[in-house]
């Protein structure tokens, strides 16, 4: 399952930084292409040169390589990556992590990756079982990431205990396991929308709304990494998915969004309406800019735009999943299974701007999630990356039916 996968191996600078060599090497055998990131002190413990043998590519471990001149890109490190692995993680690096402690090439990349973080922590027993490493460690979960658990057995210290980073096939064989059950999607196409519309006024005004497209940009990850082809119509967002099985396709208003939308829906297996469309539009938009000194009280009509969720679903197919969202500030949950019923949805996702840390502009979201079937999933406050991952999974149980 590694085959033609990105990976991104970053080491730090624990004793255990030698067994890398072997990861590298397993990585490479498999087809996986990988860029080594070392901090300064790994190199204490191993070279360069060896994982640079081993990988193919020249390791990385400043922001810039100094016998060039050649500026690293953390950022195209960070978007290039399909998964991120740290092994050895030290209890610096893990804290630097945990904190957002930009101070090296490693970290700043690992705060960059749009992908899958795993690391594999390495230390001593008492460093491991201190109350600030488990917290630092509890943190990076609650981020995300993915923690191998280290092993116990003999330290570097001679004292016997749990440290002992895990060994590389092991480490070899999660990342394996989590790319070969992350394809329950492969071959089949979802349907995306995110952001906002903008609605003309005039040639220089619009009416919006203060969405960023965050948790839309999330699903569209979260869904072609596990292997489904993916179309993202998305309005004027500014962000960025570098996917190979991502589509993207920019639209700015709500009649753009739904052309786009009953253009690309009837070849779906599942389409995720999760942009913030605006529910109206100027009935009559100025041709030029409409000036405070010769409009006093300038009135502006309005007309419904079309339903974009509900245009789709009524034109669905035998088969097809249709998931919708609503962000309520009152009356949450009726008005919810209300839009879940009329829009002939097959689930719907509930968040409240009443609810801290929910919402437009957050990397966090709180969800509720109720089912045609009348079943109500309830979650905690999670970062937006965690919150697709909840709603693709239940997105595959119903494509799977």
């Amino acid at each position: 399952m590694l085959q033609g996968k990105h990976i991104v191996v970053g080491i730090t600078g624990g004793i255990a930084a030698y067994k890398t060599a072997t990861l590298v090497r397993l990585l490479v055998k498999a087809g996986a292409e990988v860029q080594v990131i070392m901090t300064p002190n790994a190199r204490e413990f191993i070279t360069p040169v060896t994982l640079s043998t081993l990988s193919g590519k020249p390791v990385i471990s400043e922001f810039f390589t100094a016998n060039t001149g050649q500026w690293n890109s953390h950022v195209d490190l960070g978007l290039w990556a399909d998964a991120m692995v740290i092994a050895p993680a030290t209890a610096s690096t893990i804290a630097k992590m945990a904190h957002g402690v930009a101070d090296n090439m490693l970290v700043t990349t690992y705060l960059s990756a749009k992908a899958p973080v795993f690391l594999a922590p390495a230390m001593d027993l008492d460093m491991m079982a201190h109350p600030t490493t488990r917290h630092n460690l509890d943190l990076l979960r609650g981020y995300g990431n993915h923690v191998i658990e280290p092993r116990e057995g003999e330290l570097a210290s001679h004292l016997v205990g749990k440290g002992r980073m895990e060994e590389p096939e092991n480490i070899f064989a999660v990342l394996d396991a989590f790319f070969a059950s992350r394809q329950e999607l492969a071959g089949k196409k979802v349907l995306i929308t995110a952001g906002p519309t903008h609605e003309r006024i005039d040639p220089v005004r619009f009416i919006g709304n203060y969405s960023s497209g965050k948790m839309g940009f999330a699903l569209a990850q979260e869904c072609a990494d596990r292997g489904a082809h993916v179309t993202l119509v998305t309005g004027p967002v500014a962000l960025r998915l570098a996917h190979p099985l991502v589509t993207r396709v920019d639209v700015t208003s709500a009649d753009e969004m739904h052309q786009a939308v009953m253009e690309h829906f009837g070849e779906q297996d599942a389409a995720i309406f999760c942009a913030a469309v605006a529910d109206y539009k100027v009935a009559n938009v100025a041709t030029k800019k409409i000036k405070r000194e010769h409009n006093e009280n300038p009135i502006i009509e309005l007309v419904k735009n079309p339903d974009i969720a509900a245009s789709a679903a009524a034109s669905k197919r035998s088969g097809q999943v249709t998931v919708g969202f609503a962000l309520e500030t009152d009356n949450e949950e009726f008005n919810a299974q209300d839009k879940l019923q009329r829009k002939n949805l097959d689930f719907i996702v509930l968040n409240s701007l009443r609810d801290k840390g929910a919402g437009f502009q957050t990397d966090t979201n709180k969800v509720t999630i109720f089912t045609r079937e009348g079943d109500t999933l309830r979650y905690d406050t999670k970062s937006k990356r965690l919150v697709a991952v909840d709603i693709v999974d239940l997105l595959t149980k119903y494509m799977s039916r």
